[in-house]
């Protein structure tokens, strides 16, 4: 969602004659776009400040600092007293008003400027507002954002406060932008939303859609390829899941993230539902697609998790065998219930959990690609890759691919058959 956001604000400075530029160094403007999601990513804002204050120690150009996404969000004007260098501190919701906020911090002397900070939940959908065409950025697998918040307050996590409640795109909207993506190039379009299969609106003939019937209507366009993340267990229904086998486009790829196998930590997570009901998703949505991959998300160390309760994390990724699985100590975030919480677990603990964890799903993993060797796959390559003549891509069940190729080659999907697996990719060789 952060690379979707900060794509979409460099697409709205593009008419106010702002274009990249590769070193801080070189900036009139620069942009932290953060994340506030665990404890590290957001103590990792100030440290990127300290390194551009002795840049700008060191530069006449003075760049105007600006803190963007959920960090800003949270923590607005504690962020300029903390750190003075920045000029304007804005959240995911109003960056739609960027241009407008860099003419107030103007002064007419250009230096000092004013400082700003706008965390404002504005009365209007920013979507509606975004100004900036997606025909401005060249990539052959897409972000499209098509549902933002989340309504469903998990006790441990922020993006409730910083994101707000769930807003879905009319399809309207995300039909055209689809559209302006494929007409420069798009192959495939990864849609997004933080409860993204949560996504409910008006359709194209005006009648309320579901996110399966948005899908495939998308599929009726000029695209390879349709992916979507992340989804909540509470929001996947059957016609969804049934989706992954009546929409071809609609790739073999289910990120469900479960946090935890265990009920009583699941409960205490506010997740909604239990290990018997995410395992129901993960065998219905089998039944359908029996090759899909699954990935998913886990937290270990979460207040009060007692060593029976990860063993149960342990049972879960072994009966599901995640494809792939994002794992992460607990992190208490202020002003969530779960940093109230007693029996807080000790670091080391969390650590040593975290490893055994990680170990298993490392496991599974490397079984998963090691048992596509020998086969014929699709790969649709979307950039070079590491070395001369070769090209890196992306299976249909999300697996990085590498092999030799001609640059050519890129925006293709091409058959080609797997010689080696490795711990997180596979080589191929061109059929």
């Amino acid at each position: 969602m952060n690379e979707y956001d900060s794509e979409r604000m460099a697409e709205i400075l593009e008419p106010h004659n702002y274009s990249s530029v590769n070193e801080p160094d070189q900036a009139d403007l620069i942009i932290l776009n953060t994340c506030h999601i665990r404890e590290k990513a957001a103590e990792k804002i100030y440290s990127e400040l300290g390194r551009l204050k002795k840049i700008n120690n060191k530069n006449d150009k003075n760049p105007k600092i600006a803190v963007a996404g959920c960090v800003g969000q949270a923590e607005g004007q504690e962020i300029i007293n903390r750190s003075p260098i920045v000029d304007l501190v804005f959240g995911p919701l109003t960056y739609h008003q960027l241009p407008e906020m860099l003419e107030s911090i103007e002064t007419d002397k250009g230096f000092p400027r004013k400082k700003l900070v706008n965390i404002e939940i504005p009365d209007i959908d920013k979507f509606d507002q975004l100004k900036g065409s997606r025909k401005s950025l060249r990539s052959i697998s897409s972000l499209l954002s098509v549902q933002e918040g989340c309504d469903k307050f998990c006790s441990f996590c922020v993006v409730p406060y910083t994101r707000g409640v769930e807003i879905s795109r009319p399809a309207s909207q995300i039909t055209k932008e689809a559209i302006e993506l494929i007409e420069n190039g798009a192959k495939e379009i990864i849609l997004l939303g933080q409860n993204v299969n949560a996504w409910f609106g008006k359709g194209l003939d005006e009648s309320d859609w579901t996110f399966a019937r948005l899908i495939r209507e998308l599929s009726k366009l000029e695209i390879e390829r349709i992916r979507y993340i992340t989804s909540h267990p509470r929001d996947m229904t059957d016609e969804l899941m049934r989706s992954h086998k009546d929409i071809e486009k609609l790739q073999p790829y289910l990120h469900l993230p479960v946090q935890s196998g265990s009920d009583k930590v699941l409960k205490e997570m506010n997740r909604g539902y239990t290990f018997s009901d995410y395992m129901k998703i993960i065998d219905k949505t089998r039944e359908y697609r029996p090759d899909i991959a699954v990935s998913g998300d886990f937290i270990v160390g979460f207040p009060g998790e007692t060593d029976k309760d990860f063993q149960d994390t342990l049972k879960i990724v072994k009966e599901v065998k995640y494809a792939h699985a994002y794992s992460f100590k607990y992190s208490s975030r202020p002003g969530t219930p779960a940093s109230l919480m007693e029996n807080h677990i000790e670091e080391h603990v969390k650590t040593e959990r975290l490893k055994i964890l990680q170990d298993l799903i490392k496991e599974h993993t490397r079984g998963f690609n090691k048992s596509f060797v020998g086969k014929e796959i699709d790969v649709l390559i979307d950039k070079p890759g590491n070395g001369e003549n070769r090209l890196s891509g992306r299976s249909a069940y999300l697996q990085s691919v590498h092999m030799d190729g001609n640059t050519s080659m890129i925006g293709e999907i091409i058959r080609a058959k797997v010689t080696k697996s490795r711990d997180n990719s596979l080589e191929c060789v061109i059929l």
